[in-house]
Order: structure tokens, then sequence, then C-alpha cells
């Protein structure tokens, strides 16, 4: 026993004297001095403004703004009358003139607690017959009030005994890249589905020279319509599309800025179509050939490559070659963000353009001016209102020129001239031309009436 003893004590005196003789030849130990009056020593951080919202997904609360949104999300069924044989064997034996409906559903947002509601043109194309499901269950008849194909924004309306919950638009350019959202839609009647997900980037242009949020929110089919809103519950979207190669959603989805369809919703209920405000120029997309050839591919910002006549940027003396930088507040990087921008404005609306010309930077106010051409449909053909130098040459007070030709209509020789008529029906501007050519068939018989450069009446009839 003592000998156990003895060993004890003589480890823990070996264990003393190693742990000092570190501590005493090779612990080195800073010490600061703070004499009296002098500053304390201070530890140099990041400033870097941290998120008052946490910095992880436990940390973010979507509840708030689920349970803000889900009540003004609602289903809306569409139902189209068959307007043909759906087989060959219909077609060539009949049906017994059963016509099948067609059945389309989606999602839409309730904007207003007198039953206004906002979806996709596309939720309610063609529609003989429109339902609209709350979350509660309730179903209403629905009244299309209006639509714009170009933005896919549709407004329709219900008349309900009670005042309905409803969402008020946000500001969709205050939206960062990385801020969590939600998607909010009712696609299958299930009531409203919530899921999240990010900003995955602004200015999204698909192919339509449009601007989308794109989200990686969960978004299929049925979500079209449904509302986009960031965690404080505002509308800062409408879910419009997604990118598939199935149909379901595989990562990525897009929505319409609330900018840009409360400016479209807005005029449909004031005007009874969409006011559109343009800049007037043309562009070159950034990877074009012709890009490459002058040297303008890597440029940031959009490259002016022309001024369209009787525009606001030609009243303002914008230039070719002048790189666009800036509209107002927002930064331009590329086409969809000078697009975005320019679609929630009007004609009469004045902007401060930014422009880089010639090394310079200069800002330069521009009015908007109303849309002065368009393509009509059908024909594809690109019309113009007439200027006052063209009624005076031309000799005419309505109608419209003919100013891009596609190329099965090359050899027609269309190009230059005046346009007075589609199928005897006077055309008086480019939207009288734009609803005359809606009203042809593809398959019928068209015939237009032009006018030369010698006054010269033409009368031309395609099959």
């Amino acid at each position: 026993m003592k000998k156990i003893a003895s060993l004890l004590l003589i480890s823990v005196f070996a264990g003393a004297i190693t742990l000092g003789a570190y501590v005493l030849f090779f612990e080195k130990t800073n010490y600061t001095v703070v004499a009296e009056g002098a500053k304390a020593p201070v530890l140099t951080t990041s400033y870097t403004p941290t998120s008052a919202r946490g910095s992880g997904i436990n940390e973010i609360d979507f509840t708030i703004a689920a349970e803000n949104t889900v009540n003004a999300v609602v289903h809306v069924k569409n139902v189209t009358e068959g307007r043909g044989p759906t087989s060959i064997a219909e077609f060539f034996y009949g049906s017994g003139n059963a016509q099948k409906p067609q059945v389309g559903t989606g999602s839409g947002v309730i904007i207003s607690p007198d039953g206004f509601i906002v979806t996709n043109n596309h939720v309610v194309s063609k529609a003989d017959e429109l339902q609209v499901t709350l979350n509660n269950n309730r179903t209403y008849d629905a009244q299309l009030i209006g639509t714009d194909a170009t933005s896919d924004i549709a407004l329709i309306k219900i008349d309900a005994e009670e005042k309905l919950p409803y969402l008020a638009f946000g500001d969709s350019d205050s939206a960062k890249i990385g801020e969590w959202v939600l998607a909010v839609g009712n696609p299958f009647n299930l009531t409203s589905t919530v899921t999240a997900g990010i900003v995955s980037a602004k200015a999204r242009d698909l192919g339509r020279r449009q601007s989308f949020i794109q989200t990686d929110a969960a978004v299929n089919p049925g979500n079209s319509g449904g509302a986009l809103v960031n965690t404080n519950g505002d509308l800062i979207g409408i879910n419009t599309a997604i990118t598939s190669q199935t149909g379901s959603y595989v990562g990525y989805s897009f929505a319409v800025p609330s900018n840009i369809a409360k400016k479209v919703v807005e005029d449909i209920m004031e005007y009874g179509n969409v006011q559109t405000g343009i800049l007037g120029v043309s562009t070159i997309n950034a990877n074009s050939p012709q890009a490459v050839e002058k040297g303008i591919n890597e440029i940031d910002g959009v490259y002016i490559d022309g001024v369209e006549e009787d525009s606001g940027a030609y009243d303002a003396k914008l230039q070719a070659g002048d790189v666009i930088k800036k509209v107002d507040h927002v930064r331009v990087r590329n086409f969809p963000d000078l697009t975005g921008y320019i679609s929630s404005k009007r004609p009469g609306d004045r902007i401060a353009v930014t422009i880089d010309r010639n090394g310079s930077t200069e800002v330069i106010p521009v009015t908007l001016k109303k849309r002065q051409s368009l393509v009509v449909p059908v024909m594809n053909l690109a019309v113009k209102n007439l200027s006052e130098k063209d009624k005076r040459k031309f000799k005419v007070k309505k109608g419209v020129k003919i100013i891009g030709v596609p190329e099965r209509y090359y050899n027609y020789g269309l190009e230059g001239k005046i346009l007075l008529s589609v199928d005897d029906e006077e055309i008086d501007d480019i939207q009288g031309a734009q609803k005359a050519f809606e009203k042809i068939s593809k398959y019928g018989r068209t015939s237009i009436t032009l006018l030369n450069k010698d006054g010269e009446k033409e009368r031309l009839i395609f099959q």
C-alpha cells in the first residue's frame, strides 16, 4: 500500500514539474496594459449588416405571410364547349352532334374586397364559362373583364354576398435576389397550397421580350395565376410559367412582376385596354454576330441601334450608339431590365434615362408616347400609324403604313404602301388594323386594299 502511495506522489510531482517547465519556457503570454486615460483595445470586425430576419431558413417565419395569402387565392375553372371533332373517326363518321366540353384549371388572386380577381390570360383564354372556387369551397360564376395576351394577365370578377379577403399589390422593383418568397396557388381545387423558395433572378426574358421574376419555389401548371409573395405577405408577382420538358416543375418557375400586373389591371379597369408607353429604340441582341462585329457583345447596359421616328426617344434626341445604363432609379444591364420597367408606364409618363454617350454620362428626360407600330396577327405584317408627312404625301387621313413584310409576302411589293382596308373594313390606325386582322381566318379568303406611292389604289386577294 505504501509502495502505491509513493508511486502516486511521484507521478503528481512529475506532472507539476512538466507543466511548470512548459509555461515558463514555451508559452508566451500577451499582456495589454491600459494606463489611466488611455483608450481600451479595439478588435477589428466586419460591419456588413446582418439580416434582421436571421441567417437560416429555420429563423424565417412563413406562417404570417401564408395565413394572409391563402384565403385570397382561388381556383379558376375554364369551360370551353367543343368546337369540332376530337378524333379522325369523329371527323369522318360524326359523333351524334355531341360536343365535349374542354375544362382547364388554374389559380387567381383576389385583389379587392368586391371580387376583382387577377389571373393569367392563358387560364381564361377562349372560355365559354368561368367558375371561381374560394378557399372556403364556395363556388361562383365569374365574368371576364379584360385580358392582355402580351403580359399574360387577365382580370375577372365575381359577385359575392360578403366582402372578400384580398391582397394588395406590392412593389416588385424592391424584390431582391436571394429573398425568401412563397408561391401560393389552388391548382387542383384542393384549397390553397403554399410552397417556399427564393428569388433566383429578376428581369428574366423567356423569348417574349418581357421581364419575369424567376423563383425556385415549386410551381406546377395548375398554379398559373396564383400569388408570389414575400415573407411580409406583399404580392410581388403573378405565377405564370415554368421551364420544363415534361410540363411539371423541375426547379425553375416565373412570375409576372406585380408592378406590371398592377398597371395592366388598372388600364383594363379605366380604359378597357392596355395603355402601352414606348421609349422607341431598337437594340441588338448581346450575343448576336452583329453585336460581336460592332464590339458591343460585352456592354453592361442596352445599346441603342436605332431610334423610331415620332417616339419619345426621337423627341429627346437619343442617338444610335448611346448605351442606356439606368431608367429613373432602376439600373439597366440588359433589354429585359429596360422593358420590365417601361411596361409599368403609360403614354405621357416622363422618365429619366441615364446614358453613356462617347464615354460621358448624361441624364435625359424622356416622355413616353403611345405605341405607333405593331405586327398584325395572321399575316404578320409590321404596320405603323401615319405621320403628318405620310398623310401629306399620300393625301389620306386614315390608314396605316406597311413597314415590314414576312418572307412569304416579299414578292407582293407591300412594303411602303398604305393599308386602307381589310375585307372592306376601313382601317383608321394600328389598333383598327389589329382588330381587322384578328377577324380573318388563316384558311379563308382575305382581301386588302392598298395605296401605292403614285396615289393609285390596289386590291389584293390572299387565299
